[in-house]
């Protein structure tokens, strides 16, 4: 059998059975981007201003929309047309971990309704099935996805060994689920994407436990599939744009470097 890794994102795309992952592989192939900005700013202004920006260059646009400041309705309005604008998916980064009704009043309503307008969200699988099943009562009707958090790339992380291994055994239990956060490809019984925070052009770390990995080693040789980047693309002295069409380049050549 052919590990899907070995497929191209049109390939996987034209199989695969979740409508929403057949969306972001269409995007990818568009762009021919595998880039997913992690948008972590604490404004309105800021957060707009940067996915108009460099939304051309990225497939997802991932978002803590629960450090906005100044949240309103009028900026998931602009979200989501910078989102048709640029042809890009967004990912609310909300990382649930509650019981499943909880996480049912949590994902659809209170003051950010995420499940209106972010095609993708993520749990931790801490709680046990039920967050999944709640989750998707919420989304699936909606045409949206979950990702798993299988591991995470800070240091001393506690989501390895059996755990992760839960997580994926969740995953192939559970349709609403199209893939991971983790740094691999974690099974080949279903096609499940994979997406990485994380990555650097050049390995290194931060003064918290961040530990960056370079696109090379995530995508090539790991199988993941999209990587998340963030303040190597816009953080202090930083030209967004340059910096995204330099990762968005190397996320993509990693990814023709896997086919070969």
């Amino acid at each position: 059998m052919v590990s899907f890794s070995q497929l191209t994102y049109a390939q996987r795309g034209k199989e695969h059975p979740h409508p929403l992952a057949r969306e972001l592989f269409a995007v990818m192939e568009r762009k021919r981007s595998n880039l997913s900005l992690a948008a972590d700013v604490a404004t309105k202004a800021e957060l707009l201003a940067l996915a108009d920006s460099v939304g051309p260059y990225i497939c997802v646009l991932k978002t803590h929309i629960d450090v906005i400041a100044d949240f309103d309705a009028d900026l998931v309005a602009q979200l989501q047309a910078l989102a048709k604008k640029h042809d890009f998916l967004i990912f609310e980064d909300r990382k649930f971990a509650d019981i499943g009704n909880t996480v049912k009043l949590q994902y659809g309503g209170g003051v950010y309704r995420i499940a209106d307008w972010a095609h993708i969200t993520n749990c931790h699988v801490i709680p046990g099935e039920g967050i999944i099943q709640g989750l998707a009562e919420v989304g699936a009707p909606k045409g949206r996805g979950l990702l798993l958090l299988a591991e995470m790339s800070s240091k001393g992380m506690l989501a390895t060994g059996a755990y992760t291994d839960k997580n994926v055994e969740m995953a192939l239990a559970n349709d609403f689920v199209i893939g991971f956060i983790g740094s691999r490809r974690f099974t080949e019984e279903r096609d499940l994407i994979t997406m990485t925070p994380g990555v650097g052009l050049h390995a290194s770390g931060d003064a918290l436990g961040q530990q960056y990995r370079t696109p090379e080693m995530i995508v090539t040789e790991n199988g993941s599939d999209i990587i998340i980047v963030g303040r190597g693309i816009y953080g202090p002295g930083k030209d967004v744009v340059a910096e995204a069409q330099r990762y968005r380049d190397a996320g993509w050549a990693a990814y023709e470097n896997r086919l070969k």
